[in-house]
C-alpha cells in the first residue's frame, strides 16, 4: 500500500468517526436530517418517483452482486485467473461484516419510523445507519475500477462508480428511506473497504493458489481413477544378498514402489539353511550284488532354504567325478579270482 493511499485511508477513517460522533451527540447533522425529512423530496418532485424506484436497485446487494460477478467471472475465464472473483468475494465479506455490525450495534430507525422529533433515533431496534444501499453501490461498482488493467480504464470506471453510488445515496434520501447522515456514513464505509483492499492481496493470492492446487489434485484423481492398494514386497532375501533399497512415494497414485539395486562387487554366498530345518532321513544302503553296486538314490526333496532368484544363486562347481567310486566291485573281483594253474 502506497503512502498516498495510507493517508487517504486515515483521513477517511477520521471522517467516518466524526459522522458517528455527530449522530451520537445529536449535533447539527441530526437537525439537518429532520429538516430534509420534513421537506419530503418525494412530494416535491413526484414525477421522478417511478424512475428512481428502478435506479435504487443498483444499490441492492443481490442484483448488483450477480451482475458484477458475471462480468468478473468472464474476465477470470479469459485471463485464466481467479483474482477478480476472489477480490469481489473478500470485498463483499468485509462490507457485510463492518456495515452490518454498525447497523445492529447502533440500531437507528429510519425517517418513516421516527418516534421523537429532533432525536437521533438510536438504539431503537433499527438497522439503517449506515446506508447499506449506498455502501454496497460504492463497493460493488468501485471494485470494477479497482481491478481495471489500464490507467484510462481505471479512471473511467472510477467516475462511473462514483456517479452510480452518489445517485443511489441521493435516491434513498428522496424516497425517505434514509437520513442524510446514513448516506454520508454509507459512502465513507464503502470507500474505506476499497482503500483497505490492498492489505488483503496476500490473502487473495493464497486463496487463488489453494483453489488451483485443489483443482489439479481433483483432475489427477479423475485421470488415474481409484487409488491402488500398496503392494507387499518381501525384503529379507534381497537384503540378505547385500542389495540397497530405495522407497519412492508416488503422489499421483499414493502407492509405495520399492526398487532394489544389487550393488555388491562380488557375489555373496548362498544363505545357510535355518537352524530349525531338519535334514531328511538317509536311505539304507542297498546290498551289493555280484555284478555291481548301484549308487544310492538322492533324497526326494532338498533341505529347506530361503528362496533366491537365479541371478543371486552362488554357482557350485562339483569337485571330482560325479560318479561314485565302486570300491565294493573291486573287492568282489579280487575275492573270486581264479587260482593260478599248477598251484
Amino acid at each position: 500500500m502506497s503512502r498516498h493511499r495510507v493517508v487517504l485511508l486515515g483521513s477517511t477513517l477520521a471522517f467516518y468517526l466524526a459522522i458517528v460522533v455527530a449522530v451520537l451527540t445529536t449535533s447539527w447533522l441530526v437537525r439537518l436530517d429532520w429538516q430534509v425529512m420534513f421537506f419530503r423530496p418525494y412530494e416535491q418532485w413526484p414525477q421522478l418517483h417511478a424512475f428512481l424506484d428502478y435506479l435504487v436497485v443498483l444499490g441492492q446487494r443481490g442484483p448488483t452482486a450477480v451482475m458484477v460477478a458475471a462480468w468478473l467471472g468472464w474476465r477470470s475465464w479469459r485471463q485464466h485467473t481467479l483474482r477478480p472473483l476472489i477480490t469481489l468475494g473478500v470485498a463483499l465479506l468485509l462490507l457485510n461484516v463492518t456495515v452490518g455490525a454498525v447497523k445492529i450495534g447502533l440500531g437507528r430507525l429510519g425517517p418513516h419510523y421516527a418516534t421523537e422529533i429532533g432525536s437521533a433515533e438510536l438504539f431503537a431496534g433499527g438497522d439503517i445507519f449506515p446506508s447499506g444501499h449506498t455502501a454496497n453501490a460504492v463497493v460493488t461498482w468501485g471494485i470494477l475500477a479497482y481491478l481495471a488493467s489500464t490507467v484510462v480504464t481505471r479512471r473511467v470506471l472510477s467516475v462511473v462508480s462514483a456517479v452510480v453510488s452518489l445517485s443511489v445515496g441521493a435516491t434513498t434520501v428522496y424516497l425517505g428511506t434514509h437520513w442524510i447522515s446514513d448516506v454520508l456514513l454509507g459512502w465513507t464505509a464503502g470507500l474505506l473497504i476499497l482503500l483497505a483492499l490492498p492489505w488483503f492481496e496476500p490473502l487473495i493470492a493464497r486463496v487463488e493458489a489453494y483453489v488451483f492446487e485443489l483443482r489439479e489434485l481433483l483432475r489427477r484423481r479423475a485421470e488415474t481413477g481409484r487409488m491402488p492398494a500398496p503392494v507387499a514386497v518381501a525384503l529379507t532375501p534381497l537384503l540378505s544378498a547385500g542389495g540397497k533399497w530405495q522407497l519412492t512415494l508416488d503422489t499421483d497414485t499414493a502407492a509405495v514402489v520399492a526398487t532394489a539395486a544389487a550393488t555388491t562387487a562380488e557375489q555373496a554366498p548362498a544363505p545357510a539353511a535355518p537352524a530349525t530345518a531338519t535334514a531328511p532321513p538317509a536311505l539304507p544302503a542297498a546290498a551289493p550284488s555280484a555284478g555291481h553296486s548301484p549308487a544310492p538314490r538322492p533324497a526326494a526333496h532338498a533341505a529347506t532354504r530361503p528362496h533366491v532368484i537365479r541371478s543371486e544363486r552362488t554357482p557350485v562347481t562339483p569337485v571330482g567325478s560325479r560318479r561314485p567310486a565302486h570300491t565294493e566291485r573291486s573287492a568282489a573281483r579280487g575275492a573270486t579270482a581264479r587260482p593260478v594253474a599248477g598251484g
